[in-house]
């Protein structure tokens, strides 16, 4: 029986400049897809892989994360009085039902894996999740953590979400190369496409043995300080067992403008109260 993974860690931190000025107050993770924020639409994913503890790193300008998980009874009796109930459940289930939110400040932008490490004193010695609420995954069945997660119950194994990209995209992302058992055997971080060992990219969804914050505290840090969350699972292939996961469903970088906005257009055309009509505005102005 292994120890099951109840945790996931979603570093919130980044000052999000590609979507300036309307971060300079609001942050990223708050920006939404149709009518939920990213942030929201990560925990939900994590719910439904069975995760009851939500652990945000995140910054002092990140307040407007922690309110959008917290009760507003204002909000709330202004609803209930004007019998708004289908607009009160909505805000009252932004923290799904049994799981629990903790806050840990990451006091300087010292690198992804720097931001994981900050959530040690709240997650211990025990295996868990890091999700990346940026790259929205739209799958409708049970969702990308989930069947990462699915992957540990069985195996004992850890895993990396990754998808096939362009080669000469891979200076992008972090890329990985397997052994003849399709484990992962060597991790390295945003390769020139002439080196590259694959164009297999690892993208925003984690599952990690706790030794993982050993391997962050001693790795060596990179340019501008900063320690990368790829070079501390690098060093700990040799000893444990990685797999990578190929998801199903649609990758959205909402860190982007484009991707931003396709994750948008798609989930509008989907929606029940406005999907038609939104398929025929686009229909007449292509």
């Amino acid at each position: 029986m292994f120890m099951p993974i109840n945790t996931v860690v979603l570093p919130v931190a980044g000052l999000g400049t590609r979507f300036l000025p309307a971060t300079k107050s609001i942050p990223k993770e708050m920006l939404p897809v149709l009518d939920k924020p990213l942030i929201q639409l990560a925990v939900e994913e994590a719910h439904k892989a069975g995760i009851q503890h939500v652990v945000l790193v995140t910054s002092a300008s990140k307040r407007a994360i922690e309110d959008h998980f917290d009760v507003n009874f204002e909000l709330e009796s202004t609803l209930e009085s004007r019998q708004k109930l289908a607009m009160l459940d909505a805000v009252r289930s932004t923290l799904p039902q049994g799981m629990t939110l903790s806050v840990v400040r990451q006091p300087k932008a010292l690198g992804l894996g720097h931001a994981v490490l900050c959530a040690y004193p709240i997650v211990g010695d025990k295996p868990f999740a890091v999700m990346l609420p940026d790259d929205l995954i739209d799958d409708l069945d049970g969702g990308c953590l989930a069947d990462m997660v699915a992957l540990y119950n069985k195996k004992g194994a850890y895993s990396l979400a990754v998808e096939e990209v362009p080669r000469d995209k891979t200076d992008k992302y972090g890329v990985v190369s397997l052994n003849s058992d399709g484990q992962i055997m060597a991790m390295v971080e945003k390769p020139k496409p002439e080196v590259a060992p694959s164009t297999l990219a690892v993208v925003g969804r984690y599952v990690l043995p706790a030794e993982i914050f050993q391997a962050l505290a001693t790795v060596q840090a990179g340019a501008g300080g900063e320690i990368q969350l790829t070079d501390g699972i690098a060093s700990l292939l040799a000893t444990q067992c990685f797999y990578p996961h190929r998801f199903k469903g649609t990758r959205y970088d909402c860190g982007s403008k484009l991707g931003y906005l396709q994750a948008n257009v798609a989930f509008g055309l989907r929606d029940v109260e406005i999907g038609t009509s939104f398929q025929a505005w686009l229909q007449d102005n292509k």
